[in-house]
């Protein structure tokens, strides 16, 4: 019971860690509004997802923790982690994900905040805001990308723990998970696959 407690929790972190599909989709979505600055607008982007990465800090940690957990209590065993493949790719996407979420979130968000600190709804806005903000946007935004073509590669490598798929339904599938990583990037994904 406690081990299949253990993969609930751990498939429900990963489900949780869209985080990056829901960002692009925000990111997307202000873009609608054209590239003018808007105080109102810009600073709630910002904020859901300078907040969100707190959120995605524990639901990756939240994998990481059963992961080990269902190796320990599970039929593979903690030595899984260095003998058995998928679990090693596994971890090392997992911990991938991770720095990326911190670098995002410890160098680039700190970045935009602080070009963003004094400015109000009321404020005066400095001349090329837009110019100095862009490049950091556009960093975080291609990195939301390839975290989300990472989480759905670990899923398709994780579905595949105890029973593999044929390696050329695997590469498939990395390949449609690339392809929509980067649909998500480029377009408003308005009715979901759509």
């Amino acid at each position: 019971m406690l081990y299949d407690i253990l993969k609930f929790i751990h498939i429900m972190g990963f489900v949780f860690m869209s985080i990056p599909l829901f960002n692009l989709i925000v990111v997307n979505e202000r873009a609608l509004l054209g590239s003018s600055f808007n105080y109102s607008v810009d600073r709630y982007m910002e904020n859901i997802i300078k907040n969100g990465a707190y959120r995605c800090f524990v639901f990756q940690s939240t994998v990481g923790i059963t992961g080990v957990l269902l190796l320990v209590f599970g039929p593979l065993g903690i030595e899984a982690l260095w003998t058995n493949w998928i679990v090693l790719v596994k971890t090392i996407l997992l911990c991938t994900l991770m720095g990326m979420l911190s670098y995002v979130h410890f160098k680039l968000q700190p970045r935009i905040e602080a070009l963003l600190v004094n400015i109000g709804p009321d404020t005066e806005l400095p001349d090329g805001l837009n110019a100095q903000l862009k490049p950091y946007r556009v960093r975080r935004k291609r990195m939301a990308t390839f975290c989300l073509f990472i989480v759905i590669t670990t899923i398709i490598i994780g579905l595949q723990v105890y029973s593999t798929f044929s390696p050329v339904l695997t590469i498939v599938l990395i390949g449609l998970a690339g392809l929509f990583a980067l649909r998500v990037n480029k377009t408003l994904i308005r009715f979901g696959w759509i």
